[in-house]
């Protein structure tokens, strides 16, 4: 693949946060960025040099949009199928590609795919009526997490399963194909963002822990409190995600770390990550740069972390203390653009380099 030169326009396919910032650290480097959104007034098209405002299923549309940009990604991976398929039609090139999307888009794909390259899980089972609940149940155990195979985030779509009588009426509940997830009674929670280019090269930052209230990350700390020998077997497992795939930008990896230093893979994201919001001030190279990085062809940029470091997410009406965040020395204050404070909505984020 030929790297872009600056000046390229870069299409990305959603108008949140991640697309904002991807939009923002594309022009640092000399990009114009075109967003294709279903949302008017989102907070990348406000930061972005155009915007098409249509559904993701307008063929007509997103070839118009495929004519104007030499470069598409994502900032969301639930980008239904049809999208990333009338847009490598239309022949544009689109990073990640189809197939790293549609693993990530279904829990059950996305556990059976990290199982088949030896990466451990919680044990699992789908779930599409209540006797295969019940089923799964009785040979998972107790306590379980009952999920929606598709379109959960940010602990949406889950139902918690103390014990044998949760499961009644749990799967009606649920509304939709599921699968039951074993607990796992893990010491902490870790990430570990990495990056493959279009060359096969690879780069990984420094595993980050997290901490989740509500089933929303609240607290991202930098140092882990993880061996290096964890550290090396979190690298390891990204390494043989991201070339299973042919993967090219950045993919985010989370892990359950166990008493014993056993890693048990959560979940991956196909995308850049709340969790890796720290690297804007904290690393050598951000997280968004490093993306426009690889999905442009050119060479991935150093991960080095700067010092020890906070990131602390603002949800809701947390972001009305912007006036005291901006006050405080040292404080790296981010606002998404977003209109309406809702509750459980991310509204920004702080960080605090701990030098």
């Amino acid at each position: 693949m030929n790297p872009l030169s600056p000046g390229s326009t870069i299409g990305i396919l959603g108008g949140g946060q991640l697309g904002r910032m991807l939009s923002m650290a594309a022009a640092q480097l000399g990009f114009d960025v075109c967003i294709f959104t279903d949302e008017p007034d989102s907070p990348a098209s406000r930061v972005s040099a155009k915007t098409f405002v249509a559904s993701y299923q307008d063929v007509a549309a997103l070839t118009d949009f495929a004519r104007r940009v030499q470069r598409v990604t994502t900032e969301f991976e639930n980008v239904p199928a049809e999208t990333a398929e009338a847009l490598i039609a239309a022949g544009v090139r689109v990073a990640p590609n189809p197939h790293a999307l549609a693993i990530a888009q279904d829990r059950f794909d996305e556990k059976s795919f990290f199982r088949s390259l030896g990466i451990a899980t919680p044990p699992f089972a789908a779930v599409s009526s209540q006797a295969e609940l019940n089923a799964a149940l009785a040979e998972i155990g107790a306590p379980a997490i009952l999920k929606t195979r598709r379109l959960g985030y940010d602990g949406r779509g889950q139902i918690r399963i103390k014990a044998a009588d949760d499961t009644r009426g749990a799967y009606d509940k649920l509304g939709a194909p599921g699968i039951l997830e074993g607990y796992c009674a893990f010491e902490r929670e870790i990430s570990i963002i990495a990056a493959r280019g279009a060359d096969g090269g690879l780069a990984f930052y420094d595993p980050c822990e997290n901490e989740h209230a509500g089933g929303i990350l609240n607290r991202t700390t930098l140092p882990a409190h993880i061996s290096t020998g964890v550290a090396g077997k979190a690298r390891d497992a990204a390494r043989r995600v991201l070339d299973a795939v042919d993967y090219v930008g950045v993919l985010t990896l989370e892990f359950f770390v166990m008493a014993d230093g056993a890693l048990i893979a959560n979940e991956m994201a196909p995308r850049v990550h709340n969790s890796g919001h720290w690297t804007i001030e904290g690393a050598v190279t951000s997280q968004f740069e490093q993306h426009i990085r690889a999905v442009a062809g050119w060479p991935l940029g150093d991960t080095a972390r700067r010092g020890d470091i906070e990131m602390l997410n603002l949800i809701g009406d947390d972001a009305h203390d912007w006036r005291r965040i901006a006050s405080e020395p040292g404080a790296h204050l981010h606002l998404y653009g977003k209109r309406d404070a809702r509750t459980g909505r991310k509204m920004g984020h702080v960080t605090r380099l701990l030098l």
